[in-house]
């Protein structure tokens, strides 16, 4: 009898062991196999987080406010590095990493090597497909891999990654390498979506069919406000004195008669500052997914959406006019009509999408001083007259000072080499130096940066943002609020709260709803993603993975 029972022992143990390992076996094969059929990543660029609280009441139930109260909210987001500008921060997004790492330390920057100026996707090794010109580009200036290159690794031919934006650099820099096309587009003399040889040789029929349809025409109309604009109480006047107008506008004030200026200006660009430029984006977004069959099978595709319109609008009218509330208002509706097409065509439970931006933005100097803030304006031209006198004075020459770009100040080594002047002694006194200039608030070697470990404050923003192959030999950071030229209307750029602030919402499949009000950089973004996804993270990721609870 004992026997017996401790063989019915044994067997149910047995039992018990295979039914946990196939249980085990089971999990693991839903997390290899059950991946999202598609994942779509949002970036809206110069946004920053408060524009989600700022116009909450205002905004549908099917939009932001769908993210928000269905998704998981991480409202402490901030960009890790300098500086923040939009080529940047969708590298930084994709990559997983910062400047230091991925390489891309600016829109455009000074090379060293070549000595001129360079733009962060430009490569004459490639040709404009869709128009005469503007698609001279490719991402190989971007040095390590995206979530989409590390996807595309994994899905193969067999998966999509596809790059969508008005900009050219925030589309092709988030697809990554090994994308099978990214769009942008070309308004001087036509309106139409292009691409570069670096992705194919002609636009799939999908394209034209869109570029033909007239859609982009149709959209350049009359700006008039969402609502009525006297509701509009979260921003300032419409006609003040910290906007700027457009060419053949007596006033930055509603409405704006984009046909009128169009016949003036001549060409769509006009389409890139003005909310309908979103709108236009999101019908190609559909277009994309119908035209793709993205999402359409257990095979994960990849689709990046930046949304450009709300910072071209931004640079010109600031945070805090009403042209940006009511910017944000109709892009809210692009949003709901984006899910609402996603849950159609995909599935509802089906995609997994996030939203964030890539940088966001600093009210207008004059505006703040209005509140006896302190604010003000950095004179670059006057900064490196200054600099050349310095130089001058203690090393009898004004010829030491290559460029002075993104506030970055780039020595001519030859010259010091040549003058047998010592490298870090010349360094050492621009830096002290350039301190006491008006406007500066911090001065750094690059020395400094490749041999100091900063762990807080915008010193180790500024590390971050630092590349020691592509940077310069001295860094400035300007004080607080205090932009590079006297302007209306607005920038960004800074490691200030109000440049790095940006919202983050995950949405769909995989994703629990909650938020997470402790502070998440930038680059967790790529690592989390990869990690919902089960596939290797980028291979220069230096974020860490966001714990949804």
């Amino acid at each position: 009898m004992k026997n017996f029972i401790s063989i019915i022992v044994i067997i149910l143990l047995f039992s018990q062991c295979t039914a946990q390992k196939n249980t085990s076996n089971h999990k693991l094969n839903q997390n290899v196999i059950e991946r999202p059929k598609l994942v779509v990543g949002i970036v809206v660029d110069q946004m920053r987080y408060d524009y989600l609280i700022k116009f909450y009441n205002k905004y549908g139930k099917g939009g932001f406010k769908r993210l928000m109260n269905e998704g998981y909210n991480c409202e402490n987001t901030h960009f890790n590095y300098i500086p923040t500008y939009t080529a940047v921060g969708h590298s930084s997004i994709f990559t997983g990493t910062t400047p230091s790492m991925h390489g891309i330390i600016g829109n455009d920057w000074y090379d060293k090597k070549l000595k001129k100026s360079i733009y962060c996707v430009d490569d004459d090794n490639y040709e404009t497909v869709g128009a005469k010109k503007g698609g001279e580009k490719s991402p190989f200036r971007l040095q390590t891999t995206t979530i989409t290159d590390q996807l595309k690794l994994v899905v193969k031919d067999k998966g999509k990654i596809i790059g969508l934006s008005i900009k050219d650099r925030a589309s092709i820099l988030p697809s990554g390498h090994g994308a099978d096309a990214a769009y942008w587009f070309r308004g001087k003399k036509t309106a139409k979506f292009i691409t570069s040889s670096f992705y194919m040789n002609e636009l799939p029929k999908w394209v034209n069919e869109f570029n033909s349809s007239g859609m982009a025409q149709k959209f350049l109309k009359i700006w008039k406000p969402l609502y009525n604009i006297n509701t509009y109480t979260e921003s300032i006047d419409d006609d003040n004195d910290f906007e700027q107008k457009f060419k053949g506008e007596k006033a930055p004030v509603f409405p704006h008669d984009f046909p009128n200026l169009m016949s003036k200006n001549g060409n769509y660009d006009l389409l890139k500052v003005s909310p309908f430029g979103n709108s236009l984006l999101e019908r190609f977004s559909e277009a994309a997914i119908k035209g793709e069959n993205l999402g359409k099978d257990n095979i994960t595709d990849f689709l990046t959406i930046s949304f450009s319109c709300t910072d071209y609008i931004g640079h010109m009218f600031g945070p805090d006019s009403k042209e940006i509330e009511d910017t944000y208002l109709r892009l809210d509706k692009d949003i709901e009509r984006l899910l609402l097409y996603l849950d159609n065509n995909v599935g509802v439970g089906a995609y997994t999408l996030f939203l964030t931006a890539d940088h966001a933005v600093a009210s207008n100097p004059s505006y703040l001083r209005t509140y006896k803030i302190n604010a003000g304006y950095f004179n670059t031209e006057m900064f490196l007259e200054y600099l050349n006198g310095i130089t001058l004075k203690y090393f009898n020459s004004n010829e030491l000072i290559e460029n002075f770009s993104n506030y970055q100040v780039f020595f001519d080594v030859d010259k010091i080499e040549a003058l047998g002047l010592d490298y870090n002694n010349v360094a050492q006194v621009i830096k002290n130096k350039a301190l006491l200039f008006d406007g500066v608030y911090k001065t750094v070697t690059a020395n400094t940066l490749q041999n100091a470990n900063f762990t807080t404050s915008v010193l180790s923003a500024l590390q971050n943002g630092y590349n020691q192959k592509y940077s310069g030999d001295v860094m400035i950071i300007p004080k607080p609020a205090v932009l590079y030229k006297k302007m209306k209307g607005t920038t960004h750029g800074s490691a200030y709260n109000y440049d790095t602030h940006v919202p983050l919402l995950f949405f769909g499949k995989g994703i629990p709803y909650g938020k997470e009000i402790k502070q998440i950089n930038i680059t967790d973004i790529a690592p989390t993603i990869s990690n919902l996804l089960q596939i290797e993270f980028p291979n220069g990721c230096t974020g860490k993975i966001i714990e949804m609870k």
